[in-house]
């Protein structure tokens, strides 16, 4: 089954004025970019609206979180509904610095996700491993653990608006880069485990997107390989190299 490429840049808790965002639209904004991949950048809560009105109609928004409610006395949070009014479509849910430094849990990261997914969003779905635990060969492992809270709260038809994004957490931000081998198995995995989890269709059907220093220099070998369906990008989506990772697929 054909899955259209996705390239998705997390801007995470930058950039720190309106002057560089303004800048770092620009750069979208004039850039080639391939029409066959689909784009999505997430930038601060902050700047939605702003980028949303002025970002070209090719480049699509997310939010970076959400909370599990509608609406109510959740002070700091931002609701799935406001964003689906806002008509931003994404949401990334699940980030691994989320999980760590905010310790969400697997189970808080699929109520969030049954709730996006009621109001209309489509889901950024993170997960990954650390490194302590890739060299105790417990990555599938973990994965699937990560994984099994949003299975249960998900229906089958409610996988064809989850993108899967596996970011080993060792390779967040460190320069550090699975290898091709690392991430078509893991990849290879979690394909196997939608399909016995969820569905065969729904595992040939869903997206699964690699994260962890993507940079022009390795984009190309991982955008080769069968598994990888596209990048999340963090800190290089922040520089004109991101054009490069989203054109990563055109020959």
């Amino acid at each position: 089954m054909a899955r259209q490429f996705f390239v998705g840049g997390n801007f995470k808790m930058n950039p720190a004025t309106r002057e560089a965002k303004k800048a770092l639209i620009k750069v979208l904004n004039d850039a080639d970019i391939d029409p066959s991949t689909e784009v999505v950048i997430a930038p601060p809560h902050l700047y939605l609206f702003a980028i949303l009105e002025s970002i070209r109609k090719d480049i699509k928004v997310s939010a970076q979180n959400c909370y599990c409610k509608d609406a109510g006395a959740f002070t700091g949070e931002v609701s799935p509904r406001q964003l689906a009014d806002a008509e931003i479509p994404y949401v990334i849910l699940g980030h691994s610095e989320r999980r760590t430094l905010l310790h969400e849990s697997s189970e808080f990261v699929a109520q969030k996700t049954r709730a996006a997914l009621d109001s209309g969003l489509s889901v950024i779905l993170c997960i990954g491993e650390t490194l302590q635990e890739r060299e105790a060969g417990e990555t599938a492992k973990v994965c699937e653990a990560q994984l099994k809270p949003v299975v249960k709260a998900l229906k089958e038809g409610d996988w064809s608006k989850i993108v899967v994004a596996y970011e080993p957490v060792w390779a967040i931000g460190t320069g550090k880069v699975a290898t091709p081998q690392q991430a078509q198995d893991t990849h290879a995995d979690i394909r196997t485990f939608l399909s016995t989890a969820v569905s065969p269709v729904v595992a040939s059907s869903t997206r699964l997107i690699y994260g962890g220093s993507v940079s022009a220099a390795n984009c190309k070998e991982l955008s080769d390989l069968p598994d990888v369906d596209g990048f999340l990008v963090g800190g290089a989506s922040l520089k004109p190299e991101f054009v490069d990772i989203i054109n990563s697929k055109r020959n």
